[in-house]
């Protein structure tokens, strides 16, 4: 049995030899980046030397895991904003592309929608940097245009980078204005696939643009809104800690710290090499748990899995 499932696959590769070749360069990144470099999370377990390397650092069990949850301060601080910022994130930048999506598809003049599609897309082009800079600037308590716009409205200027309760409000809102254009590409193309007899019939049948909108363009866009949701999650302990850390500071400390900016300090600044792989093993296997369940969940109640 399994000699003929190898027989059976083997002749499918040969057959199809032109599109494995295609895969090759993919597959090999992921087998020599991705795959080759795990062997390293064994040091999540060691007091880890460079000078001893892998293979003669002491091993010391789940000593990183305890301190980390048992004798760090501010770990449950550290997960909770980590938490919530990924579920903000899930909540309101998740949905955005979608929505933009649909409403790109109703513009009927094509010229003033490629226009503003490209409009949205321009800021992904932008470094996350750049995206920092910006909202420093625009944010500013005394030279920001926020800032100025409250001031003419009569309302006194506020230090947003300085209070902890609008850190959440600007990551998650830069995060909309930089990607919601980009995000939209995926579902364009689904869209773009959705059978024109499936709008004709609907027509017919007296269903008029919203009903068409609700039971063929956003049905169509279903299995790729619930692969994007799974693979998302993936990430759910591992939110982008690039655009934290050049806008967080002491005073919003309380809202902005989340593991991977304090796995920064605590592991790259410090040197704490061990530590760090035990956290990130961590964010890693609840990835792993969430995504397993997500897709276990799609596929029970819908047609769409990753596996």
């Amino acid at each position: 049995m399994v000699v003929s499932k190898w027989k059976a696959g083997w002749q499918t590769a040969r057959k199809h030899k032109a599109l494995y070749l295609l895969m090759l360069p993919g597959i090999l990144y992921y087998i020599i980046f991705k795959y080759v470099p795990m062997y390293g999370v064994v040091i999540a377990f060691q007091d880890y030397s460079m000078g001893k390397g892998v293979f003669g650092s002491k091993f010391v069990g789940m000593k990183h895991f305890v301190e980390f949850f048992v004798n760090t301060p501010d770990s449950w601080k550290l997960i909770r904003n980590t938490v919530l910022l990924n579920s903000y994130d899930l909540l309101f930048h998740f949905p955005a592309p979608i929505i933009l999506a649909l409403l790109f598809n109703e513009l009927k003049n094509k010229y003033f929608r490629r226009f503003v599609q490209t409009i949205s897309y321009m800021p992904h082009f932008l470094s996350t940097v750049v995206i920092a800079g910006i909202l420093v600037i625009f944010l500013s308590p005394t030279t920001g245009i926020v800032n100025f716009a409250l001031k003419w409205l009569g309302t006194e200027p506020i230090m947003f980078l300085g209070i902890p309760e609008w850190f959440r409000t600007i990551y998650v809102g830069s995060e909309i204005w930089q990607k919601i254009g980009w995000g939209t590409i995926l579902y364009l193309a689904t869209i773009a696939g959705v059978d024109p007899a499936l709008y004709e019939a609907a027509k017919m049948d007296g269903a008029n643009r919203y009903h068409q909108i609700r039971h063929i363009t956003f049905v169509g866009m279903i299995p790729v809104m619930v692969i994007l949701f799974v693979l998302n999650l993936g990430h759910f302990m591992e939110i982008g800690f690039h655009k934290i850390i050049l806008l967080y500071n002491p005073l919003n400390y309380e809202t902005a710290d989340v593991i991977n900016t304090f796995v920064y300090r605590r592991g790259i600044l410090d040197a704490d090499f061990s530590f760090a792989s035990a956290v990130g093993l961590f964010q890693s296997a609840i990835g792993l748990i969430l995504v397993v369940i997500a897709n276990r969940a799609a596929r029970k109640y819908s047609e769409t899995s990753l596996w």
